[in-house]
């Protein structure tokens, strides 16, 4: 992240939404979207206007020829996280999804945009492309049609990433015994464990899929953590159990970053191998953990209120 856009969100979250300098007394939003490549989290701040119970966003990256890169990555997943100073001077974080707006509605919304703020109309005078508008609409997490189907998308991810960690595990089986078989009479003593060598193709396929792996993980759990705040409003009872989530996701980012030095250190499979064991056991417990907590909740059914 460039050391600009560091200070502006620290001073953001610092001061409920309020910053100084260049961006003093503008409408301003912190925008979290997930890497298309990555699968990481990157904030970026934005200009944003109320358009009823939308905000909007405008991709003008100042007039410069290219989209901003968080253009792109809403573009591949659409599910976001704004932060918004609140009258209060605290920041109200929600998930939100992203919309980019077309024709005569996105030319009428950037036209208003421009004729608030001549900025605009400069940004798009000054690049070829045609500045997308992008609408942001608050995720409503009331609909119990909403929770069944957030309880199933839970369930079904969990699923996937477990799918994906088997096959990564069983890729650093397949580097063992590709190891003992590239190993020579001289060096049957040195391959006593047979994970001791790996070939660099080999070793270049683990971690891509690992990195793989490793992505998905990463933009569940930022999903997870912008939902967790509407969820604790939603479902007051949840509050302890988020919590220890919400730490639980921290434990397994620092695991995962351990893991992803490893891969460009060129460890050996034994290495890798423990490493993604206890990755493994972690993600098991974590994953039963918020299965057990949050799917009854969310797929419970609700007494009618009373009239």
């Amino acid at each position: 992240m460039p050391d600009f856009n560091r200070q502006v969100i620290e001073e953001f979250r610092a001061n409920g939404g309020r910053v100084g300098g260049m961006f003093e007394g503008a409408a301003l939003l912190l925008l979290t979207t997930t890497g298309a490549r990555s699968g990481r989290a990157h904030t970026n701040p934005a200009v944003y206007v109320r358009d009823g119970a939308r905000l909007l966003v405008f991709a003008s990256n100042a007039g410069g020829p290219k989209h901003p890169a968080w253009f792109h990555n809403l573009s591949a997943d659409p599910y976001v996280t704004v932060e918004l100073g609140t009258p209060e001077g605290t920041v109200e974080r929600f998930g939100a999804t992203a919309v980019v707006t077309e024709g005569e509605e996105r030319d009428r919304l950037y036209a208003e945009q421009a004729e608030r703020d001549p900025g605009f109309a400069a940004y798009q005078a000054a690049t070829d492309r045609l500045i997308p508008v992008v609408a942001l609409h608050r995720v409503d997490l009331g609909d119990p049609a909403r929770h069944r189907a957030i309880a199933d998308h839970l369930v079904k991810v969990h699923a996937e990433l477990r799918a994906e960690l088997t096959a990564l595990r069983e890729g650093l089986g397949y580097a063992a015994s590709e190891a003992a078989d590239a190993a020579g009479p001289a060096d049957a003593a040195a391959t006593a464990d047979p994970v001791v060598r790996r070939t660099p193709t080999l070793g270049g396929q683990l971690a891509r899929h690992c990195l793989t792996f490793c992505g998905a993980l990463h933009a569940h759990h930022h999903n997870e953590d912008s939902a967790f705040d509407l969820l604790e409003r939603e479902f007051p009872e949840l509050s302890d159990s988020l919590d220890r989530m919400r730490e639980e996701h921290r434990v397994v980012a620092r695991t995962v970053e351990e893991l992803e030095a490893l891969l460009t250190s060129g460890a050996a499979p034994a290495t890798l191998r423990a490493e993604v064991d206890r990755l493994a056991t972690r993600l098991e417990e974590h994953f039963a953990y918020e299965e057990a907590q949050l799917v009854p909740v969310l797929t419970r059914s609700r007494p009618e209120p009373r009239i």
